[in-house]
């Protein structure tokens, strides 16, 4: 911007000034050439009273010499006779001579004024005024040269000006685009100190009008989050109390375990809710300790065969032998592997089988879960957060994507060899080149 306003001034100073000086510069050379040539047309004039009182060639002489231009001005007498140096071309001195006319006119040594005299007796004489060609141009180019520094002066102050008043605006153009970066980068402390024309500390202002309002959303959604977390615990109490009345039985102990672990999500949210957000971790980061995908599935899906028991579904599983590490903490995993078993439970009939796999390629884990149900009609409809094809939250498979987006990786929902939905979703292995 700083080098585009600088252009900016750099050309409309220039045509300002040039639109000036070339007028000038002409207006200039035709005044000098009207000078000389004034002057040499009244030294002209001053022999005519002569010429009428006597043409003999000592008095005119003697005249010419008292104007002090004795190779300016020449005579052309009646008898034909010359004083001085004629610089005429012989047929312009004999058109003044005939038609009794006033002539002026460029020769290749310079300007040349002929002036005739009638005299006595029809008698005609000519007086010559020359002017050499270095006169008519004499201070013209040291009057050009003063006008051209002049303009480059202006032009120069001019751009230099500009710059000036450019390096104030891109300063404050770059603190606010940097504070907008960083802002959007997580920074919610950055403000901007406004600066610059009006529009500028405007905007300036606008900014940091714009960060507090973000801050404030955030606390206020945050301290929501908390506070819908910590109503669910008056209905955990009540589980609690129902386990505790079922005795030792192994539904007893299901229920407390699953409760125990509801509760302990619950105490994570609420915590990562009240945390400060300046303390908070930035968006997008991924931990740098690694957890095995094969681990966290087994587990998962050893409490899920539990239900599937109890509702006659069929579960397959398959991993690979080999280590599947991901960069990808270890809690964040097994709600994707939740989100995608509980996906099967939900939208699909008792009894439908479904089948969990786990293989490794060398850039890749991929994580597949196939089922035996009716299928997703609009892949990208389920895609689309907060939009539910099956009366859910709409949120499941949202989460599964962004989670595969922040280990490196991608999610696609096909059509599973068993004739429902395929959901395979691809982490990036843990010390791959990526």
């Amino acid at each position: 911007m700083r080098r585009a306003l600088a252009g900016i001034a750099l050309s409309a100073t220039l045509m300002v000034a040039l639109s000036f000086l070339i007028p000038l510069a002409l207006l200039v050379r035709e005044q000098a050439r009207d000078r000389v040539t004034t002057a040499a047309e009244q030294r002209a004039a001053a022999l005519s009273p002569v010429l009428a009182l006597t043409t003999r060639p000592a008095d005119v002489q003697q005249a010419v010499s008292g104007l002090g231009s004795d190779d300016r001005l020449a005579v052309r007498l009646p008898d034909g006779g010359l004083v001085g140096t004629l610089h005429a071309p012989p047929e312009a001195l004999r058109r003044a001579v005939a038609h009794r006319e006033t002539l002026a006119l460029d020769t290749a040594q310079g300007w040349v004024y002929l002036q005739p005299v009638v005299l006595a007796k029809d008698r005609v004489a000519v007086v010559e005024a020359y002017v050499p060609g270095a006169d008519l141009t004499r201070g013209v180019w040291a009057s050009w040269g003063v006008m051209s520094l002049l303009a480059l002066g202006l032009v120069g102050g001019s751009v230099l000006v500009a710059d000036r008043l450019g390096a104030r605006v891109v300063r404050s153009s770059r603190s606010l685009s940097s504070a907008s970066l960083a802002l959007g980068s997580g920074d919610l402390d950055v403000r901007v100190e406004p600066d610059g024309p009006p529009e500028l500390k405007e905007a300036g202002v606008a900014f940091n009008t714009m960060a507090d309002r973000v801050v404030e959303l955030l606390a206020i959604e945050r301290e929501m989050v908390a506070d819908l977390s910590h109503r669910l615990r008056t209905p955990l109490t009540a589980l609690y109390l129902e386990a505790d009345l079922m005795g030792s039985s192994p539904g007893a102990r299901r229920v407390t375990e699953a409760v125990a672990q509801l509760e302990s999500e619950l105490d994570s949210i609420i915590t990562a809710a009240r945390t400060p957000l300046a303390a908070g971790p930035a968006t997008g980061t991924v931990p740098a300790r690694p957890c095995d995908v094969t681990e966290v599935v087994a587990i998962r899906l050893d409490f899920w065969s539990v239900l599937a028991t109890q509702q006659d579904r069929p579960c397959e599983r398959s991993f690979t032998p080999r280590p599947t590490p991901v960069r990808f903490p270890e809690d964040d995993l097994a709600a994707v592997v939740d989100a995608l078993i509980g996906n099967v439970f939900r939208h699909t009939p008792q009894g439908t089988a479904f089948a969990v796999r786990v293989e490794r390629t060398d850039r890749h884990v991929l994580l597949t879960v196939d089922d035996a149900g009716p299928g997703v009609a609009d892949p990208d409809a389920a895609l689309t957060r907060g939009v539910s094809v099956g009366g859910s939250t709409g949120l499941g498979l949202d989460i599964v994507a962004r989670a595969a987006r922040a280990a490196d990786g991608a999610m696609q929902i096909t059509r599973a060899p068993m004739g429902g939905a395929r959901v395979q979703v691809a982490f990036g292995l843990a010390g791959a080149d990526r």
